[in-house]
């Protein structure tokens, strides 16, 4: 026997974080996962019920090797709630290429494996849950952030045919489009001064966008945006001409 765990990446920040303690304080048995090793594991000792994973996941056979050490330690997957990702702001001639292969790898490759990895057992089970973290960047191309608006809407167009491929089996699979948030995402992105401020009078808390993705994944909702400035933007898309969409989100890049 096995014992249920929910498995969180990127859970040292950001969203990750308020994922962990929200989820704790259902009571759920948590496994951290993020490469700052001092973050997670203060983050675990504070909750109590989770363990810290320190794993770089850029790096290759990350999902492979997190996957074993969960069945090392005899724990299944009940819930998957892929957030680990980043994003660079910047002209894609303008930025390394390594870097932006390294963003594709985490956004999209590192989620789908690890997706990949857990479905047959929650099939088997009749239940479990993947949240996969995508963004309402998902829903138009981003001139300045191209790779990042492009990994978002990979992860969303996923999670949609994911969600429909499990029906019935008593698997739920959402995808979290959030706006603007209050995080390290426009710091680490490389956001010049002028732009956070302005990205900050725009962002939501983390906490409530945290919260409506988990109730969107409890009530199997397959797409969650939080906000309603943020969901009429995201539909906004299904009028305006591609062309006009572009620009727009150009200009605000």
């Amino acid at each position: 026997m096995t014992s249920p765990v929910v498995l969180i990446t990127g859970a040292s920040a950001g969203l990750g974080v308020h994922f962990a303690r929200q989820l704790s304080a259902t009571g759920a048995r948590l496994v951290l996962v993020a490469r700052r090793k001092n973050r997670i594991e203060a983050l675990a000792a504070e909750l109590g019920n989770a363990r810290a994973v320190a794993l770089d996941l850029a790096e290759p056979d990350a999902a492979k090797r997190l996957l074993k050490d969960v069945a090392d330690h005899g724990e299944h997957v009940d819930c998957l709630v892929n957030n680990a990702g980043f994003g660079l702001r910047g002209r894609v001639a303008e930025q390394e290429a390594a870097r932006l292969r390294q963003m594709i790898d985490l956004n999209c490759g590192l989620l789908t494996e690890l997706a990949r990895g857990v479905l047959p057992g929650m099939i088997g089970r009749g239940r479990g849950g993947i949240l996969n973290v995508a963004s309402t960047a998902a829903f138009q191309p981003g001139p300045g952030m191209a790779v990042y608006f492009a990994t978002k809407a990979f992860v969303l167009s996923f999670t949609e045919a994911l969600h429909e491929e499990v029906r019935g089996t008593g698997v739920h699979v959402t995808a979290l489009c959030p706006g603007p948030t209050s995080t390290e995402f426009g710091e680490l992105a490389g956001f010049e001064p002028k732009f956070q401020q302005a990205f900050e009078k725009l962002s939501e808390q983390p906490g409530p966008v945290v919260a409506a993705g988990l109730a969107g994944l409890s009530a199997n909702k397959a797409i969650v945006i939080p906000g309603a400035m943020n969901r009429v933007g995201a539909q906004s898309a299904r009028f305006l001409p591609r062309s006009v969409m572009r620009r727009i989100a150009g200009v605000l890049k």
